[in-house]
């Protein structure tokens, strides 16, 4: 997968801007603040229809503008492909592929393989499980789309049996009937991503370790443990021996909507006992092992977004992390740095044609 080029209107704080890309690396490089990320954001823009750091699309749009237009041209299996994201203010966001809009957002997705590591990521480590599984998802949605499908539909389901119980609790009523409608498609649907989470991880987590070992040196003993509560029986079952909370509550306490993804180094919670750079050798491992079974899975390199790679590693890290991109199995990458001489001397180690964009000079 390659990007040829990058068109961009009214997105952030680009009027207007074009690129024209290397077909390995290339760097964006410049002073804090000039819009470097927001390039790559519009890369990842392209591969999933949002952005990774502003969930709030309208957000995305310029300052005093009412619209935005991302466009990227390119080429998979040697084939030429145009991708278009925009939205205009009040309206719904369209994504189109070679000129035809896509009916639903979810057939973009893997589409465009793509993998963002960036310091952002930490709110893996620090955030609620909600974070780890929207991780785990993302992943496994790039190359199945019956699991989307399926987590698209449970999430559907989980709203209306919550808005359910809200009103039972309001009018003071209940119907088991209806919520035993709800219960069944959650147990089917819930089955589902359950299997399918545990699957993922049987082959992920090797990969996982196998990149952290290189990168850390094989100084520091890592895991992936899977918490869900499916693990003590069908969802079904554990819904009805929950019926009594959840109606206090007012919302469905169980299932794979709970699930979490517990990160250990040495046999402890990486969030308390792992220092800044542990935390992010475990989160680059875990980027690069993402890169690695998206791959297998898809037959294509994904874009490898770098962004602010270098932040808080020490030269041994970052020399474990060029090591491993001076590779025939990584595709095009792209990476944003403050230090442009910093960038250059790293690049230069490898033996890759490459290209440096200095923003906001």
């Amino acid at each position: 997968m390659i990007l040829k080029s990058l068109s961009l209107i009214n997105y952030k704080n680009f009027e207007s801007e074009s690129f024209e890309f290397d077909d390995k690396i290339n760097c964006f490089v410049g002073q804090n603040g000039v819009g470097k990320t927001n390039i790559l954001d519009a890369i990842y823009h392209l591969s999933f229809g949002k952005s990774y750091f502003n969930p709030i699309a309208s957000q995305n749009i310029r300052h005093n503008e009412d619209f935005f237009v991302v466009q990227g041209d390119f080429i998979k299996h040697d084939t030429p492909e145009k991708i278009v994201v925009s939205l205009k203010n009040g309206q719904k966001k369209v994504i189109k592929r070679n000129a035809k809009a896509y009916d639903k957002f979810s057939d973009h997705i893997g589409f465009i393989p793509l993998v963002i590591i960036s310091p952002a990521d930490r709110d893996l480590i620090i955030e609620g499980s909600e974070t780890r599984r929207k991780f785990m998802d993302s992943v496994i949605s790039q190359s199945d789309k019956t699991y989307l499908n399926d987590l698209i539909n449970y999430n559907k389901t989980i709203s209306q049996r919550n808005a359910l119980l809200k009103y039972f609790a309001l009018n003071h009523t209940f119907n088991r009937d209806t919520l035993d409608v709800y219960n069944q498609q959650l147990n089917d649907f819930g089955a589902n991503i359950f299997e399918k989470r545990k699957a993922f991880l049987d082959v992920f987590i090797p990969i996982f370790k196998s990149r952290h070992k290189v990168i850390s040196n094989n100084q520091e003993p890592v895991d992936l443990n899977y918490k869900s509560d499916l693990f003590d029986g069908d969802l079904k079952h554990l819904l009805e021996q929950s019926l009594n909370k959840d109606r206090a509550v007012q919302y469905t306490s169980t299932g794979i909507h709970k699930d979490d993804l517990l990160f250990e180094i040495d046999g402890h919670p990486i969030k308390k006992f792992g220092s800044q750079g542990q935390q992010k050798s475990f989160l680059i491992a875990l980027k690069l092992a993402q890169f690695d079974f998206i791959k297998a899975q898809s037959g294509v390199n994904p874009i490898l977004l770098l962004d602010d790679i270098f932040d808080k590693l020490d030269e041994q890290r970052v020399g474990q992390i060029i090591k491993l991109v001076d590779n025939s199995d990584f595709g095009q990458l792209f990476i944003s740095d403050t230090h442009a001489d910093r960038t250059e001397n790293a690049i230069k180690q490898v033996r890759q044609s490459y290209q440096i964009f200095n923003i906001g000079a």
